[in-house]
């Protein structure tokens, strides 16, 4: 199975595994796992801001040796947000949530407003 993390599940996953659920950890350790440019964006920007103390540089350095790809982003992607009923306002999570349906694959997440989205968003 291949599995796109949320932003808050990529940084737990780097940096606090002890941070993830169980289901969290079994589903990173059984599947394919993804890790989005739009997740660096967002770390980046909300650092920019001083909402969060992560350096996006380094959990991009940290992608591959944790075993994760790296997922661009590609026009399809930004074409299919517009396609998305307004559940979720946040625009990263609304990227992240299209590029799962447009790959496909599952999006992985701790946000259980996004599971609204359909069977291809996963609530752990």
């Amino acid at each position: 199975m291949r599995v796109l993390l949320d932003t808050h599940l990529l940084l737990w996953a780097l940096s606090s595994p002890s941070k993830l659920s169980k289901k969290a950890r079994q589903r990173i350790d059984s599947s394919e796992v993804f890790a989005s440019a739009a997740s660096i964006w967002e770390i980046g920007i909300k650092c920019a801001l001083g909402k969060l103390e992560a350096n996006p540089t380094e959990v991009l350095a940290g992608v591959e040796p944790a075993g994760f790809n790296h997922l661009t982003i590609i026009g399809a992607h930004a074409a299919k947000v517009v396609e998305l009923p307004p559940i979720h306002k946040d625009p990263f999570d609304r990227l992240l949530v299209a590029q799962a349906w447009v790959e496909p694959m599952i999006l992985l997440t701790d946000d259980a407003a996004l599971g609204r989205y359909g069977d291809f968003v996963e609530v752990v």
